[in-house]
């Protein structure tokens, strides 16, 4: 992997091409990222590169009974990761991801990663957390077929027929129950960057990305491509 980068969901809208073509692309706020640590084989291991992504807000914390108000300059993290931005030199991150970039001997502390790296006609993988639905029963879960709606039918939207029951006298495990939905790492690849606009490090990707508004996405040069 030679290109990753952390972003956020702007949102979804619509351009036309050079063709004239109506595309429906996600605009995706990608970076800028600055590199927070170099791993090495020597000292790690393995090879990677640890950037961080979006500064993390300065809190207003109460020291005492007064009421009055100091600003906490570690900017909310903790003594550990306050030392650990401060080694980099950079400020505290809300979000520090590993890339095993091939050349992440050329990398430096501090350096910063930004959405020029990708180019029009890219093709990437987005990684995010989807939204999450709550608990559905399995037709909305699943897809699972519905019984008769008739008023005779006691069987509506129930799941059905669970399994056997003198043997195995159990259901078997991966059988689709209602549960919790959605808010889980979903991965979608082969995805196209149809537009860079470099200035606001902002990408325009081909399609929909998994995730609300706001919710982080890790973008990465496609396995697949």
């Amino acid at each position: 992997m030679k290109k990753a980068i952390l972003g956020t969901k702007v949102g979804m809208t619509q351009i036309f091409n050079a063709d004239g073509v109506l595309v429906p692309v996600t605009v995706l706020q990608a970076g800028p990222c600055v590199v927070t640590q170099i791993k090495t084989v020597e000292n790690d291991g393995y090879s990677a590169v640890q950037v961080g992504f979006a500064d993390k807000k300065e809190k207003a914390i109460t020291k005492d009974g007064s009421g009055k108000k100091e600003i906490n300059h570690r900017n909310g993290v903790n003594k550990p990761l306050a030392g650990h931005f401060k080694k980099a030199g950079v400020a505290s991150k809300r979000f520090v991801r590993e890339f095993k970039f091939e050349n992440a001997a050329d990398y430096k502390l501090a350096d910063e990663i930004k959405a020029d790296i990708f180019e029009v006609g890219d093709k990437i993988d987005a990684t995010a957390i989807s939204k999450g639905k709550g608990f559905q029963g399995a037709i909305k879960r699943y897809g699972q077929h519905r019984g008769p709606m008739a008023h005779g039918s006691k069987f509506h939207r129930h799941q059905g027929s669970n399994g056997a029951c003198s043997s195995p006298s159990r259901i078997f495990k991966g059988k689709g129950m209602p549960g919790h939905m959605g808010s889980v790492k979903v991965t979608v690849q082969n995805l196209e960057i149809v537009r860079v606009d470099a200035e606001n490090n902002l990408l325009l990707v081909k399609g929909s990305v998994p995730g609300p508004k706001k919710s982080l996405v890790t973008i990465k040069e496609s396995v697949k491509a």
